[in-house]
Formats: structure tokens, C-alpha cells, sequence
């Protein structure tokens, strides 16, 4: 029995080997790039936003450890939901990373800005 296989992107009749999905490597990549667009815009927003909040630690923190306000990292778009990693201190204190640059929460809404310093020098 002889049937038509046809491309998974474009509907074209396949022409080759019996295994074949896609008529080129166009419609291959396009139809991978449509199953996974959805994930990748996730990602790319997410990675985004800790760019960002990095960005905003380190405008604020140029000496490596300073203190400023929540009020003040909110005005200039840091979204407290997105950290890489939380360190906590034997003091239970939590410091939330967003790589390198930290901050920790103390009283009356302020925040400590710390700088983790490259170990491997």
C-alpha cells in the first residue's frame, strides 16, 4: 500500500526516505520553533526580569554594600518574585540573590545591598 506522506508544516507531499517528516530543513526548523515559542518566551520574560532586578542592585549598590528602601527599587521596576538563589545565615537572615548582587530585608522596609565578592581571584 502506497500512501502519501505529507510535511508536518506545510501540508507539501514528501518526496525520500519512508521515515521522513518535513519536506525541508525550513519546515522543520518552523514547526520546532512553533512547539516550542511558548516556552521560549517564558524563559527569555523570566530571564528578562532578573536581568533587570541585577541591573537595579547594582545601579543602587556601587560600593558593594549600601542600604536603600523597597519603596526605591519598586520605582525603578525590581520585581521581588524573581531571585536566583536565597542564602540563609546560621542568624536565620535571608539573603535573596539575583546572581551576584543581594538584598536583605530589615526593619521599616528598608533593604540591605550587598555585592558577593568573586572568590575564584
Amino acid at each position: 500500500m502506497n500512501t502519501e506522506k505529507h510535511c508536518l508544516d506545510c501540508g507539501e507531499i514528501i518526496h525520500g526516505r519512508a521515515d521522513k517528516k518535513f519536506c525541508n530543513d525550513m519546515c522543520r526548523n518552523n514547526y520546532n520553533n512553533q512547539l516550542n515559542s511558548s516556552s521560549y518566551n517564558l524563559i527569555r520574560n523570566i530571564n528578562n526580569i532578573l536581568r533587570r532586578n541585577r541591573r537595579i542592585m547594582e545601579e543602587l549598590n556601587p560600593s558593594g554594600k549600601t542600604k536603600t528602601t523597597r519603596e526605591k527599587m519598586l520605582v525603578k521596576g525590581f520585581d521581588f518574585d524573581y531571585f536566583t538563589s536565597i542564602y540563609q545565615t546560621k542568624n536565620d537572615k535571608r539573603y535573596h540573590f539575583c546572581y551576584e548582587y543581594a538584598y536583605l530585608p530589615l526593619d521599616n522596609d528598608e533593604l540591605l545591598l550587598v555585592k558577593r565578592e568573586d572568590r575564584s581571584e
